[in-house]
Protein backbone atom coordinates (compact mmCIF):
# COMPACT_ATOMS: atom_id res chain seq x y z
CA UNK A 1 0.00 0.00 0.00
CA UNK A 2 3.27 2.37 0.26
CA UNK A 3 2.79 5.41 -2.32
CA UNK A 4 -1.21 4.58 -2.44
CA UNK A 5 -3.95 6.31 -1.14
CA UNK A 6 -7.99 6.17 -1.55
CA UNK A 7 -9.16 9.36 -3.49
CA UNK A 8 -13.14 9.66 -2.29
CA UNK A 9 -15.43 12.13 -4.44
CA UNK A 10 -14.43 15.47 -4.90
CA UNK A 11 -16.57 18.61 -5.44
CA UNK A 12 -15.86 19.46 -9.28
CA UNK A 13 -14.08 22.77 -9.77
CA UNK A 14 -15.34 23.38 -13.04
CA UNK A 15 -18.77 22.73 -11.63
CA UNK A 16 -18.13 25.20 -8.90
CA UNK A 17 -16.66 28.20 -10.69
CA UNK A 18 -18.49 28.05 -13.66
CA UNK A 19 -21.86 28.24 -11.42
CA UNK A 20 -20.50 31.24 -9.97
CA UNK A 21 -19.59 32.44 -12.82
CA UNK A 22 -22.69 32.26 -14.49
CA UNK A 23 -24.56 33.69 -11.61
CA UNK A 24 -22.63 36.89 -10.46
CA UNK A 25 -23.37 38.00 -14.18
CA UNK A 26 -27.13 37.69 -13.24
CA UNK A 27 -26.74 38.94 -9.33
CA UNK A 28 -24.47 42.17 -11.23
CA UNK A 29 -27.34 42.74 -13.62
CA UNK A 30 -29.98 42.80 -10.99
CA UNK A 31 -28.60 45.40 -8.98
CA UNK A 32 -28.36 47.46 -11.65
CA UNK A 33 -32.12 46.84 -12.51
CA UNK A 34 -33.07 47.76 -8.98
CA UNK A 35 -30.64 50.66 -8.62
CA UNK A 36 -32.90 52.14 -11.87
CA UNK A 37 -35.50 51.41 -10.24
CA UNK A 38 -34.80 52.62 -6.80
CA UNK A 39 -33.34 55.67 -8.58
CA UNK A 40 -36.17 56.13 -10.94
CA UNK A 41 -38.60 56.26 -7.57
CA UNK A 42 -36.37 59.04 -6.08
CA UNK A 43 -36.54 61.30 -8.75
CA UNK A 44 -40.73 60.54 -8.69
CA UNK A 45 -40.71 60.89 -4.85
CA UNK A 46 -41.87 57.79 -4.29
CA UNK A 47 -39.57 56.65 -1.49
CA UNK A 48 -40.45 59.58 0.36
CA UNK A 49 -44.23 58.92 0.16
CA UNK A 50 -44.81 55.73 -0.32
CA UNK A 51 -48.38 55.78 -0.39
CA UNK A 52 -47.87 57.62 -3.89
CA UNK A 53 -47.34 54.12 -5.56
CA UNK A 54 -51.25 54.25 -5.23
CA UNK A 55 -51.74 57.21 -6.75
CA UNK A 56 -50.62 56.13 -11.00
CA UNK A 57 -54.06 54.49 -12.30
CA UNK A 58 -52.42 52.65 -14.78
CA UNK A 59 -49.05 50.79 -15.02
CA UNK A 60 -45.72 52.04 -13.70
CA UNK A 61 -42.74 50.71 -15.77
CA UNK A 62 -40.42 51.60 -12.95
CA UNK A 63 -42.21 48.10 -11.26
CA UNK A 64 -41.12 45.99 -14.38
CA UNK A 65 -37.22 46.84 -13.38
CA UNK A 66 -37.83 46.82 -9.67
CA UNK A 67 -39.34 43.31 -9.89
CA UNK A 68 -37.54 41.66 -12.46
CA UNK A 69 -33.93 43.71 -10.97
CA UNK A 70 -35.40 41.85 -7.42
CA UNK A 71 -35.55 38.55 -8.60
CA UNK A 72 -32.35 38.71 -10.74
CA UNK A 73 -30.27 40.22 -7.24
CA UNK A 74 -31.90 37.67 -5.04
CA UNK A 75 -31.17 34.52 -7.33
CA UNK A 76 -27.82 35.51 -8.44
CA UNK A 77 -27.00 36.14 -4.63
CA UNK A 78 -28.35 32.60 -3.82
CA UNK A 79 -26.27 31.11 -6.41
CA UNK A 80 -22.96 32.43 -6.42
CA UNK A 81 -22.92 32.18 -2.23
CA UNK A 82 -24.15 28.88 -2.18
CA UNK A 83 -21.34 27.81 -5.04
CA UNK A 84 -18.76 29.99 -3.50
CA UNK A 85 -19.36 28.32 -0.09
CA UNK A 86 -20.61 25.26 -1.32
CA UNK A 87 -23.76 26.00 0.75
CA UNK A 88 -26.57 23.16 -0.56
CA UNK A 89 -29.44 25.15 0.95
CA UNK A 90 -28.71 28.20 -0.79
CA UNK A 91 -27.65 25.91 -4.27
CA UNK A 92 -31.60 23.97 -3.70
CA UNK A 93 -33.26 27.60 -3.17
CA UNK A 94 -31.75 28.53 -6.48
CA UNK A 95 -32.40 25.86 -8.50
CA UNK A 96 -36.13 25.10 -7.10
CA UNK A 97 -36.90 28.85 -7.57
CA UNK A 98 -35.32 28.86 -11.10
CA UNK A 99 -37.12 25.71 -11.98
CA UNK A 100 -40.44 27.40 -10.58
CA UNK A 101 -39.81 30.61 -12.86
CA UNK A 102 -39.54 28.14 -15.74
CA UNK A 103 -42.88 25.86 -14.90
CA UNK A 104 -44.68 29.59 -14.79
CA UNK A 105 -42.92 30.64 -17.96
CA UNK A 106 -44.14 27.58 -19.62
CA UNK A 107 -47.55 27.57 -17.99
CA UNK A 108 -48.08 31.24 -19.37
CA UNK A 109 -46.73 30.00 -23.00
CA UNK A 110 -49.51 27.52 -22.86
CA UNK A 111 -52.63 29.47 -21.56
CA UNK A 112 -51.01 32.73 -23.69
CA UNK A 113 -51.53 30.23 -27.09
CA UNK A 114 -54.94 28.36 -25.42
CA UNK A 115 -56.78 31.58 -24.57
CA UNK A 116 -55.54 33.99 -27.05
CA UNK A 117 -58.70 35.55 -27.34
CA UNK A 118 -59.33 35.76 -24.22
CA UNK A 119 -55.71 37.09 -23.75
CA UNK A 120 -56.11 39.47 -26.43
CA UNK A 121 -59.07 41.61 -24.73
CA UNK A 122 -57.15 41.58 -21.59
CA UNK A 123 -54.42 43.47 -23.43
CA UNK A 124 -56.87 46.33 -24.85
CA UNK A 125 -58.28 46.52 -21.70
CA UNK A 126 -54.58 47.01 -20.40
CA UNK A 127 -53.75 49.65 -22.94
CA UNK A 128 -56.59 51.35 -22.60
CA UNK A 129 -56.40 52.05 -18.91
CA UNK A 130 -53.17 53.25 -19.24
CA UNK A 131 -54.03 55.51 -21.91
CA UNK A 132 -56.35 56.77 -19.32
CA UNK A 133 -52.95 57.43 -17.54
CA UNK A 134 -50.93 58.89 -20.17
CA UNK A 135 -50.32 62.02 -18.13
CA UNK A 136 -50.10 60.87 -14.83
CA UNK A 137 -46.36 59.65 -14.87
CA UNK A 138 -43.45 60.57 -16.97
CA UNK A 139 -42.26 56.89 -17.70
CA UNK A 140 -45.71 55.31 -18.59
CA UNK A 141 -46.35 58.10 -20.78
CA UNK A 142 -42.63 57.60 -22.53
CA UNK A 143 -43.68 53.62 -23.10
CA UNK A 144 -46.79 54.38 -24.51
CA UNK A 145 -44.97 56.85 -26.94
CA UNK A 146 -42.49 54.34 -28.17
CA UNK A 147 -44.98 51.36 -28.52
CA UNK A 148 -46.80 53.57 -30.74
CA UNK A 149 -43.84 55.11 -32.64
CA UNK A 150 -42.36 51.56 -33.02
CA UNK A 151 -45.40 49.51 -34.25
CA UNK A 152 -46.91 52.70 -36.15
CA UNK A 153 -50.05 52.17 -34.15
CA UNK A 154 -52.29 54.73 -31.78
CA UNK A 155 -54.49 53.27 -29.12
CA UNK A 156 -55.23 50.04 -27.90
CA UNK A 157 -57.91 49.52 -31.51
CA UNK A 158 -57.93 52.80 -32.64
CA UNK A 159 -57.01 56.58 -32.35
CA UNK A 160 -61.12 56.94 -31.12
CA UNK A 161 -59.75 55.32 -27.70
CA UNK A 162 -58.06 58.39 -27.09
CA UNK A 163 -61.09 59.98 -26.25
CA UNK A 164 -60.90 57.74 -22.94
CA UNK A 165 -58.03 60.86 -21.53
CA UNK A 166 -59.93 63.59 -20.15
CA UNK A 167 -56.87 65.88 -21.94
CA UNK A 168 -57.74 64.21 -25.19
CA UNK A 169 -61.40 63.32 -25.77
CA UNK A 170 -64.24 64.99 -27.65
CA UNK A 171 -66.56 65.93 -25.18
CA UNK A 172 -67.90 69.61 -25.17
CA UNK A 173 -67.09 70.31 -21.81
CA UNK A 174 -63.40 69.38 -21.96
CA UNK A 175 -61.24 72.60 -22.20
CA UNK A 176 -57.74 71.26 -22.75
CA UNK A 177 -55.77 72.51 -26.06
CA UNK A 178 -55.58 68.61 -26.53
CA UNK A 179 -59.36 67.71 -27.36
CA UNK A 180 -60.22 65.43 -30.06
CA UNK A 181 -56.09 64.99 -30.52
CA UNK A 182 -53.66 62.27 -30.25
CA UNK A 183 -50.31 62.15 -28.89
CA UNK A 184 -47.69 63.22 -31.12
CA UNK A 185 -46.38 59.36 -30.95
CA UNK A 186 -49.37 58.72 -33.41
CA UNK A 187 -48.36 60.99 -35.93
CA UNK A 188 -46.85 60.03 -39.43
CA UNK A 189 -43.42 61.67 -39.60
CA UNK A 190 -42.19 63.97 -41.81
CA UNK A 191 -38.71 62.62 -42.69
CA UNK A 192 -37.79 66.44 -43.81
CA UNK A 193 -38.70 67.70 -39.83
CA UNK A 194 -35.12 67.10 -37.75
CA UNK A 195 -37.30 68.11 -34.68
CA UNK A 196 -40.61 66.41 -33.30
CA UNK A 197 -43.58 68.63 -33.51
CA UNK A 198 -45.16 67.57 -30.62
CA UNK A 199 -48.56 69.47 -31.74
CA UNK A 200 -48.56 67.65 -34.95
CA UNK A 201 -51.86 65.39 -33.44
CA UNK A 202 -54.23 68.38 -32.12
CA UNK A 203 -57.36 68.42 -33.37
CA UNK A 204 -56.70 65.63 -35.71
CA UNK A 205 -59.84 63.39 -34.98
CA UNK A 206 -62.02 66.44 -35.60
CA UNK A 207 -61.28 65.00 -39.55
CA UNK A 208 -63.24 62.48 -41.49
CA UNK A 209 -61.68 59.08 -40.81
CA UNK A 210 -60.18 58.56 -44.29
CA UNK A 211 -58.74 62.45 -43.91
CA UNK A 212 -56.73 61.38 -40.64
CA UNK A 213 -55.00 58.72 -42.56
CA UNK A 214 -52.95 61.63 -43.93
CA UNK A 215 -51.56 62.41 -40.67
CA UNK A 216 -51.92 59.97 -38.01
CA UNK A 217 -51.62 56.17 -37.35
CA UNK A 218 -54.77 54.54 -37.56
CA UNK A 219 -54.24 51.00 -36.46
CA UNK A 220 -54.39 49.63 -33.18
CA UNK A 221 -51.45 48.94 -31.00
CA UNK A 222 -53.05 45.35 -30.00
CA UNK A 223 -53.25 44.45 -33.74
CA UNK A 224 -49.84 45.91 -34.71
CA UNK A 225 -48.22 43.80 -31.85
CA UNK A 226 -50.05 40.80 -33.35
CA UNK A 227 -48.90 41.32 -36.65
CA UNK A 228 -45.39 41.81 -35.56
CA UNK A 229 -45.28 38.69 -33.45
CA UNK A 230 -46.29 36.84 -36.20
CA UNK A 231 -43.61 37.85 -38.62
CA UNK A 232 -41.28 37.94 -35.87
CA UNK A 233 -41.83 34.15 -34.53
CA UNK A 234 -39.11 32.79 -35.35
CA UNK A 235 -36.81 35.74 -33.13
CA UNK A 236 -39.22 35.29 -30.75
CA UNK A 237 -39.19 31.82 -30.39
CA UNK A 238 -35.47 31.37 -30.62
CA UNK A 239 -35.20 33.87 -27.94
CA UNK A 240 -37.38 32.18 -25.35
CA UNK A 241 -35.95 29.01 -26.41
CA UNK A 242 -32.20 30.29 -25.50
CA UNK A 243 -33.62 31.89 -22.18
CA UNK A 244 -35.43 28.13 -21.45
CA UNK A 245 -31.78 26.38 -21.91
CA UNK A 246 -29.75 29.09 -19.49
CA UNK A 247 -32.68 28.58 -16.85
CA UNK A 248 -31.98 24.43 -17.33
CA UNK A 249 -27.99 24.89 -17.70
CA UNK A 250 -28.09 26.73 -14.42
CA UNK A 251 -30.39 24.08 -12.43
CA UNK A 252 -28.38 21.20 -13.80
CA UNK A 253 -25.05 22.94 -12.48
CA UNK A 254 -26.67 24.01 -9.10
CA UNK A 255 -27.93 20.00 -8.99
CA UNK A 256 -24.49 18.80 -9.94
CA UNK A 257 -23.11 20.62 -7.58
CA UNK A 258 -25.22 19.95 -4.90
CA UNK A 259 -24.88 15.61 -5.87
CA UNK A 260 -20.58 16.20 -5.40
CA UNK A 261 -20.78 18.17 -2.04
CA UNK A 262 -23.32 15.46 -0.91
CA UNK A 263 -20.70 12.70 -2.08
CA UNK A 264 -18.03 14.33 -0.17
CA UNK A 265 -20.11 15.16 3.21
CA UNK A 266 -21.05 11.13 2.71
CA UNK A 267 -16.90 10.26 2.99
CA UNK A 268 -16.62 12.08 6.22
Amino acid sequence: MSGKYFKGPEVSCCVKYVLFAFNIVFWMLGATFLAVGLWAWAEKGVLSNISSITDLGGFDPVWLFIVVGAVMFILGFAGCIGALRENTFLLKFFSVFLGLIFFLELTAGILAFVFKDWIKDQLNLFINKNVQAYRDDIDLQNLIDFAQEYWLCCGARGPIDWDLNIYFNCTDFNPSREKCGVPFSCCIKDPAEDVINTQCGYDVRLKMEIDQQNYIYTKGCVGQFEKWLQENLIVVAVIFIAVALLQIFGICLAQNLVADIKAVKANW
